[in-house]
């Protein structure tokens, strides 16, 4: 199989120009498709990245971007991915594509998590591009926003795990988008903006998905320098997650999480987050809702 020409991986990129592993996991997990790397201008290693990548390498002006972006602060610092996000939708019309998946830099597998009977299963994955049209199809033909792949954390535990049941679709939607230029999300919140997206945005009524078939892998945040390990290390997990809190309070709280070493991170109450329209042929004839 040979990728769809209207589709197009962006991996969202900063001061790693030596260290991009996604490029290469995706071509070593059967991806054949274009791959450009998003860059901002601020990025003094940009010339690093042209180097190495070439026309593959994608610039956008990241002021310009934040002067549209709402980043749930007014602090003055620039450096995370949010402002990148929201420019790939136009980079995406400007390159005449119609579908594209944002991606981090830092990938170094991919897995399937159930086999052909639908069971509990990791196997490690070589067929990308038939992942990433099977999700386009999917986007095409739901009125949803976007599709993402699970993490491999999301799989904690392994069998036991509450998602090792049976491929589901669930609300969240973090880390990588599969996107369709006719239908745009705007991201928010200079930190954490992914889970601040699919809350708020959630709240409106935009549908986004992530599917539980296949995860990614990445490494550690702050473990490798570059892209967010400086916000990260500057505000830590504490203010990360207060960005959800402060969006959505009534949605999300600050929790512990970890065994040996507990970190703060966000916990989404769903019951809260996102509207539950029920079909109108369940409608009572009384109209009576009790």
């Amino acid at each position: 199989m040979i990728m769809r020409d209207d589709f197009a991986a962006f991996i969202l990129t900063h001061g790693r120009p030596d260290n991009v592993k996604t490029y290469d996991t995706l071509r070593h997990r059967g991806y054949t498709g274009a791959i450009y790397l998003i860059v901002d201008d601020q990025d003094e290693s940009l010339e690093d990245y042209r180097a190495r990548y070439g026309a593959e390498v994608i610039v956008f002006d990241k002021a310009k971007e934040a002067e549209t972006t709402d980043r749930g602060d007014n602090f003055e610092s620039l450096g995370t991915v949010l402002f990148a996000r929201n420019a790939c939708f136009k980079i995406a019309r400007q390159l005449g594509l119609q579908y594209f998946i944002e991606l981090d830099d830092d990938y170094n597998l991919f897995r399937y998590r159930f086999d052909s009977q639908y069971r509990y299963w990791a196997k490690q994955l070589y067929q990308l591009d038939i992942v990433f049209d099977s999700m386009v199809e999917f986007l095409k033909s739901a009125p949803i926003a976007t599709i993402c792949l699970a993490q491999a954390g999301d799989f904690i535990g392994g069998s036991q795990n509450k998602y090792a049941k049976a491929i589901t679709l669930t609300r969240k939607a973090m880390n990588s988008f599969v996107c369709d230029v006719d239908r745009p999300i705007d991201f928010l919140g200079r930190l954490n903006d992914d889970v601040n997206t699919y809350v708020v945005r959630g709240r409106e009524g935009l549908v986004m998905f992530t599917t539980t078939q296949v995860t990614l892998n990445q490494a550690p945040t702050q473990q490798y320098g570059g892209g967010l390990t400086e916000a990260y290390l500057e505000a830590g997990t504490y203010v990360k997650s207060f960005y959800t809190v402060m969006m959505h309070p009534s949605a999300a709280r600050l929790v512990t999480m970890g065994w040996q070493y507990r970190r703060i991170h966000h916990a989404i109450d769903w019951n809260n987050t996102v509207p539950k329209i029920l079909r109108e042929d369940t409608r009572r004839p009384d109209g009576q809702t009790d």
